[in-house]
Formats: C-alpha cells, structure tokens, sequence
C-alpha cells in the first residue's frame, strides 16, 4: 500500500479499487481539461464531497447512486 502525509504520524495508508474499464475510460474523459490530474484523484474527490455532505444512510447511498449514474455507471 502507498502512504502519503497526515497530521498524526505524517503516513496514511492507501488501498486499491477496482472499477470496470468502460467506466474509467468515462470518468478519462469526463475529468480532461478540468485539471483533476487523475482518475483517483477524481473518484477521491467525489467520495469526500458525498461523505461530507451531512447525508447519512439512505440519503447517502441514493447520493452516490445519482453520481455514479451521472459518470455513465
């Protein structure tokens, strides 16, 4: 696993998620000319801006479907 910087102990620990081909090629072309440098960085950011939402439960899940749905999935 990757490690980047925190506050605590300066390393966070990264793991790995698989996603269908066709949506990566979507979500490519989605983020070009945007300046989000990556896929991950991409999907990192949705995910923070879903969780920190203050949805929780059922909000939440229909909150990630509509943007996954959004990405083409």
């Amino acid at each position: 696993m990757k490690r980047a910087k925190n506050k605590e102990d300066n390393k966070v620990e990264y793991g790995t998620i698989s996603l269908p081909l066709p949506l990566i090629e979507k979500i490519k072309k989605r983020i070009e000319g945007t300046g989000m440098n990556s896929v991950s960085a991409y999907i990192s950011f949705v995910m923070r801006e879903i969780l920190s939402s203050g949805n929780t439960g059922k909000e939440e899940l229909e909150e990630v479907r509509k943007r996954l749905k959004a990405l083409g999935y």
